[in-house]
């Protein structure tokens, strides 16, 4: 393994620091281990927080800013942030309006989240719970009940954080974020496993000729395994799954995003978009906004998601509204 690091054990830590570098407009208490907005909390406004194991990055410190997260729990890596931390985060943030939690769709976020709900509550603070499981590939899997939480989290932070950045209710806010999780669906393929810091090796053994089709963000197995294929043909596993999930229709309008799982270089990530392109269009959908980089990560792995979200003029307006955060930004 060759990493740029100095302990495994020391890696969130550390990074966190580096975080508190770079990034002046937030605030980051490392002995808590939670990112927070500087102005933080805002009088009036729905926090937002969220959070899960580290290794994902940009998500989900990246998305804390204006018109985003007002505050993320980063766990250890591929681990749960504890109740304590969330609770911490999520009092950080309350400004008399209650908090909105999202969480993607794993068994220990899910209980730990919660946890730090109910903890909230016997403080005074409201919190509603946005559950994100967009991912199609396999109903259970290693770490979850149901459906995983995958790139539509990105989707659900920004849209629910522009709703709470300009004034909506709680119970707003958290309905808008479930609705964009109802209208999305993700995919997954990968080509190599992902090198945790403490285990030192990949996560599972993928000879050069194979992929995992529908693998999870931390590596954990999807449908199936089969021979490498060519980029038209895995976009069309892909789109074959979304729209056996969530069937699209001709007009529909939507947002996509070709997500890359850490290791895939801008040019593969933008020969996809071009694939998943031509095949929405043939399909009669049309695409109104996209991302194409690396938003939901797993460490150093090579592989891909692609992420399509419905969007009716509410959703684009809300999502076309300014954002300021270390990896998201536009608007003024």
């Amino acid at each position: 393994m060759k990493k740029f690091i100095n302990a495994p054990d020391d890696v969130v830590r550390e990074a966190l620091a580096g975080v508190a570098a770079a990034h002046a407009d937030l605030r980051v208490d490392v002995s808590n281990q939670i990112v927070v907005r500087t102005d933080a909390p805002v009088a009036g406004k729905v926090g937002l927080v969220s959070g899960g194991g580290s290794g994902h990055e940009p998500l989900h410190g990246g998305f804390v800013g204006a018109g985003m997260l007002d505050a993320a729990a980063p766990g250890e890596i591929f681990t749960s942030p504890v109740p304590d931390q969330i609770l911490a985060a999520t009092k950080a943030v309350d400004g008399g309006a209650g908090v909105v939690h999202i969480v993607k769709n794993y068994t220990g976020d899910v209980l730990n989240f919660q946890m730090a709900a109910e903890l909230a509550l016997d403080d005074g603070v409201r919190v509603e719970t946005v559950l994100v499981d967009d991912d199609v590939a396999v109903e259970n899997s290693t770490w979850t009940a149901g459906r995983r939480g995958t790139g539509a989290t990105l989707i659900v932070e920004k849209v629910a954080g522009a709703a709470a950045a300009e004034g909506q209710a709680l119970e707003a806010v958290a309905g808008v974020g479930r609705r964009i999780n109802e209208s999305s669906a993700s995919f997954a393929v990968a080509l190599t496993a992902c090198t945790t810091p403490a285990a030192g090796k990949p996560g599972f053994d993928l000879p050069d000729d194979e992929m995992e089709v529908g693998v999870g963000i931390h590596g954990e197995p999807g449908r199936r395994r089969e021979k490498l294929l060519s980029a038209k043909e895995i976009v069309r596993i892909a789109y074959d799954a979304i729209q056996s999930a969530k069937p699209l229709q001709p007009a529909d309008r939507v947002i996509v995003i070709v997500n890359g799982l850490g290791a895939t270089p801008l040019i593969e990530l933008y020969l996809l978009f071009g694939e998943v392109a031509a095949v929405l269009k043939d399909a009669g959908v049309e695409i109104v906004r996209n991302l194409v980089g690396n938003y939901v990560t797993s460490l150093d792995m090579a592989g891909m998601s692609v992420t399509v979200c419905r969007a009716d003029d509410e959703i684009l307006r809300l999502w076309d509204a300014p954002v300021r955060t270390p990896a998201l930004r536009w608007g003024t």
